[in-house]
């Protein structure tokens, strides 16, 4: 995946990103499509797993107490086939300050053989 700046990104699967607290908006079609891949009705799946959004304007994923996403488990992502654009689209469209601290996969700044110091 190209990220801005041209850097590639490949995404390792350890679950980092949806493990800090924040929000993840879903819209009517994909309330549709996560409820259908998870054989529930799309207003049980409301009640049960989103969240109205801080501006009321929407609905967001809910998150475990602990902050993390509640789809994830252990480091898998439960409806990742059916996984909300906001996830699919992370880190190309967009990410949250301090992401390249935390992500394993994050492109990182190496230095060139000529300037690393001899040891």
């Amino acid at each position: 995946m190209q990220i801005s700046g041209g850097e590639r990104f490949t995404c390792l699967g350890c679950g980092e990103c949806c493990r800090i607290r924040g929000f993840v908006r879903v819209s009517a079609g994909e309330v549709d499509r996560i409820a259908a891949y998870l054989v529930v009705d799309p207003r049980s799946f409301v009640q049960k797993y989103t969240r109205i959004s801080d501006n009321r304007r929407g609905l967001e994923l809910g998150e475990k107490e602990n902050g993390e996403c509640v789809f994830l488990l252990g480091s898998a992502c439960v409806i990742h086939p059916v996984k909300p654009a906001q996830c699919r689209n992370f880190p190309a469209v967009w990410r949250y300050p301090g992401v390249d601290e935390l992500c394993p996969a994050w492109p990182r700044e190496t230095e060139s053989p000529e300037t690393q110091t001899p040891t």
